[in-house]
């Protein structure tokens, strides 16, 4: 049985243990003992009573069963664009706007503690920054659920952890479908990534999800909006006298994302300010650094300084930043993804076909999920068919994104 097929077979987390289980030796009662969960819990699963626990007690069990999360949640398909995943993103939308809290309705029998939910929300930050989109959607809904069920039930202690672990499972929810280009849905994520934000008392939080907020808005086209979020935030944030590295790194992140907004608005030389102000920011915090789920150092300057290039249409600056990458930089794959785009950008507007088509081919053996999903390697590849005669590779390439050659003098 092929991938594919065994997906399609085994449509429920409950087949799968099921036949992981039996694949083993255990009986039901012995799983649930091996996992610390109850009987019911697997038979329900098991028959269809229950479609899904909590993320914690999926972890449970998948470490009895001797598979990772993954496998339960069920095997990723071939790399589809974000129309294929719309059955994923309507789970995570009606996740998201659920009304269960409001009836009274919460499912807190199989809630999380704090520490397992913090756990699944490391491993859900790792999946993201890895391109792991297709498991990661299947994980948000029941996550989303698990955090709105740990912070109704928190104690007063635990009230400011409890919502600091639910605005950062917004955060990823906001991040994740910008990835699908949902990004009016991902706003409804940030927004409520802010509320939770201000309930978890920590500045440095509410700065990095305002990022996301207008890593979101640029990605709607509201460039203006997405600077005076970064503005406002960055202005708050500016450190004086001894502040932590985190501070630092954060304040950092707030400068890229305003040169980022405005480059795309036209205005370059207010860019290349922020991007010069930002590299001072790095003899702060030294390499690369992600704090509170927000990436700034070197080579994150260098990536965001060869987009602002490519964005003003600068592509000789941008060929210039993008070999002042790092030696060994080791970016997540999600950021190096976005900077392999700008760069083939940068090349085959310099008429550097064959590197850009390398790179091109780099970037989708790397992470064939981002790829699928993002419009610009499909607008690369088709306007790369036009130039020359197109080798075996860059047709199979177009043919797995569905990309048509780009029209004469388009």
């Amino acid at each position: 049985m092929s991938g594919t097929e065994e997906f399609r077979a085994e449509s429920t987390i409950g087949e799968r243990i099921r036949r992981l289980r039996k694949k083993v030796g255990m009986t039901q009662d012995e799983l649930a003992a091996a996992a610390g969960v109850s009987t019911d819990l697997i038979r329900k699963l098991e028959q269809g009573q229950r479609h899904t626990a909590s993320l914690a007690s999926l972890s449970r069990i998948a470490r009895a069963l001797g598979v990772s999360i993954a496998a339960l949640l069920g095997p990723a398909p071939p790399a589809a664009s974000a129309e294929q995943h719309q059955p994923q993103i309507i789970a995570i939308r009606d996740a998201l706007t659920s009304v269960d809290d409001i009836l009274g309705e919460l499912d807190d029998v199989d809630a999380p503690d704090l520490a397992e939910l913090a756990h699944a929300v490391a491993h859900a930050w790792g999946m993201y920054w890895a391109c792991r989109y297709t498991t990661l959607a299947a994980m948000l809904p029941r996550l989303l659920t698990d955090t709105r069920a740990a912070t109704h039930a928190a104690t007063a202690a635990e009230a400011g952890r409890a919502a600091d672990l639910a605005a950062q499972v917004h955060q990823i929810t906001a991040r994740t479908l910008v990835q699908f280009d949902k990004a009016d849905l991902g706003h409804v994520a940030a927004r409520e990534a802010l509320r939770l934000a201000g309930r978890a008392g920590d500045p440095l939080r509410l700065a990095a999800v305002r990022e996301v907020l207008g890593f979101v808005l640029v990605r709607q086209g509201r460039y203006d909006d997405a600077e005076r979020v970064a503005v406002v935030t960055a202005t708050q944030l500016e450190p004086t006298g001894q502040v932590s590295t985190a501070h630092w790194s954060v304040y950092g992140g707030l400068l890229l994302r305003r040169a980022t907004s405005a480059a795309r608005q036209g205005r370059s030389g207010t860019a290349t300010d922020l991007l010069t102000e930002a590299a001072e920011a790095t003899q702060q915090t030294g390499g690369n650094r992600i704090d509170y789920d927000l990436r700034f150092g070197p080579s994150f300057l260098v990536m965001q300084s060869t987009d602002c290039a490519v964005v003003t249409g600068d592509y000789v600056a941008a060929a210039e930043a993008s070999r002042r990458m790092p030696r060994g930089s080791a970016l997540p794959l999600v950021s190096r993804s976005r900077h392999l785009a700008d760069v083939a950008h940068a090349q085959l507007r310099l008429g550097r076909i064959q590197a850009a088509e390398s790179t091109l081919l780099t970037m989708e053996r790397a992470a064939p999920e981002w790829t699928a999903l993002h419009r610009l390697p499909r607008v690369l590849v088709g306007e790369l068919l036009t130039r020359g005669r197109p080798s075996t590779r860059l047709r199979e390439l177009a043919q797995r994104l569905h990309a048509a050659p780009a029209p004469r003098g388009g």
